[in-house]
């Protein structure tokens, strides 16, 4: 089975519509709700709306955070789905603003979450939901199996209790998707997530937070306090399955990651266009056929960075292709988190210095993906995580082996 990693052919009307979006809806309130941290954009409800519809019609192919479920068709060819199709829209808006794609109705991580680890039933249930998804907690950052929220079964409920940290859409969100542990001395195989409904007794959104970037996203610290949730709103396998380990869990990670990826590919290609007019107008042409070496010192920056984030999204796309063909993509999702949200700061960082004042003012963009950019090398496991995973599967060796 051969992979081709331009563009597939079918999704190029779907990604150039898109792009439309972003430019002529996104583009243009992007500043706006960027000094209006924490007010909710209202334009984004038409976009759901669009979202929605078009999901529901077919013609999207699973455009968004709900396109990220694993389907066994019978296909054994090469196969573009909805992995494909998601990473190559999500991009084509955070060309536009990444806070604003953060705050999409419908289109959150937990979202994602329920796509990666539902059942079928499950599927159907929570169908039309906004999930946020809540892991991190206050005792830790990026090492997810450190869960400290627990889950207790009583009779056809579990009761949570615990405290979760950086919740993205925490407060807007409708549902959560939590991370808790059912019996911490199992360790990580009793970590599991579940969907709780916002309006559960118990459920406290205790404050946003105030951010460096992605400031029109909400970001909040929500408490769990003997709160009830219906057995069945436990997502996936119930059992504590020590020879699965972590490995359930962390099935979400190599669906939403490349995700994740293509939002710093967006932010980057954002940055980079830009920087292209600016110097340009500046008399700096970048000539495609000549060595960098002979062009003007800017220039060879420019050439430099479009290389590096070439090999980011070609790694996003590789990501997103083994998951629509059923292809094992721990390594890859990782690799391709790791280099995109790497790159992703680099580039925008490089732009605002090369466009030197210009970059650094506000009547451009420049400085405000700078900001948004660093969560993309943070959120979804830390740049020094994803070289550690990627380093455990080069190496064959386990989480105990290699820290």
């Amino acid at each position: 089975m051969a992979i081709n990693l331009d563009d597939p052919k079918k999704f190029r009307p779907l990604r150039d519509q898109v792009h439309q979006v972003a430019m002529n809806m996104l583009r243009p309130i992007s500043r706006k709700y960027d000094r209006a941290e924490h007010a909710y954009p209202k334009e984004l409800d038409m976009l759901a709306a669009m979202a929605d519809g078009l999901n529901e019609s077919g013609t999207s192919e699973g455009a968004g955070a709900a396109g990220v479920r694993r389907t066994d068709d019978g296909n054994t060819g090469n196969k573009n789905g909805s992995n494909m199709a998601s990473v190559m829209t999500v991009a084509e808006m955070c060309w536009g603003d990444t806070g604003l794609l953060l705050s999409m109705p419908r289109q959150g991580l937990g979202n994602s979450a329920i796509a990666s680890v539902a059942n079928d039933e499950q599927l159907k249930r929570f169908e039309g939901t906004w999930a946020s998804m809540a892991i991190t907690e206050p005792s830790f950052g990026s090492d997810s199996a450190q869960v400290s929220t627990t889950a207790v079964l009583d009779g056809d409920a579990y009761v949570l209790n615990g405290e979760k940290i950086f919740v993205t859409s925490g407060e807007r969100s409708d549902s959560i998707v939590v991370w808790a542990t059912l019996d911490k001395s199992a360790g990580r195989a009793a970590i599991k997530s579940f969907l709780v409904p916002k309006s559960t007794p118990g459920v406290k959104v205790e404050r946003l937070e105030h951010k460096l970037g992605i400031r029109a996203s909400d970001t909040a610290v929500i408490t769990f306090t003997d709160a009830r949730v219906p057995a069945e709103n436990l997502l996936g396998n119930p059992e504590i399955n020590t020879k699965e380990g972590f490995a359930g869990a962390m099935a979400t990670f190599d669906n939403t990651r490349p995700l994740v990826a293509s939002m710093a590919v967006g932010c980057a290609r954002a940055s980079l266009d830009l920087t292209r007019d600016l110097l340009a107008k500046a008399g700096v042409v970048v000539d495609y056929d000549r060595p960098a070496h002979l062009q003007h010192a800017a220039a060879a920056k420019l050439l430099q960075m479009e290389s590096d984030w070439e090999g980011a999204y070609l790694l996003m796309l590789q990501a997103a292709w083994m998951a629509d063909n059923r292809k094992p993509n721990s390594l890859e999702a990782s690799m391709s988190k790791a280099k995109a949200g790497r790159v992703g700061s680099d580039i925008t960082l490089s732009c605002v210095e090369l466009c030197s004042t210009v970059g650094y003012e506000e009547n451009e963009l420049l400085e405000k993906w700078s900001r948004d950019s660093k969560i993309l090398d943070i959120f979804e496991g830390t740049q020094q995580i994803q070289q550690l995973i990627v380093a455990r599967r080069v190496l064959g060796l386990s989480s105990a082996e290699l820290k």
